[in-house]
């Protein structure tokens, strides 16, 4: 079944950001909602997978590199 929707800006913008095809994203949206079995999803094609992989290094050069010796101390450093 097909049917026409006009789609808000934001939610484009959200599938520009995760490097998504806009129809894909809205039948991702929907198969959530419907609680569809996860192996019935179309799979993704190289580019949506690259781009996704992009987002999530994205930021990786802000992360610290860890030390040389890892101490306890080190791997609880947020706790103390």
């Amino acid at each position: 079944m097909e049917i026409t929707l006009k789609i808000p800006d934001e939610l484009a913008a959200q599938a520009r950001a995760r490097g998504l095809n806009l129809e894909i994203y809205i039948q991702e949206i929907l198969a959530q909602q419907l609680g569809t079995p996860p192996g019935t999803r179309q799979p993704r094609a190289p580019q949506e997978i690259r781009a996704w992989l992009d987002s999530l290094a994205q930021f990786s050069d802000k992360i610290r590199p860890p030390p040389e010796t890892i101490s306890r101390e080190w791997i609880c450093q947020d706790h103390y």
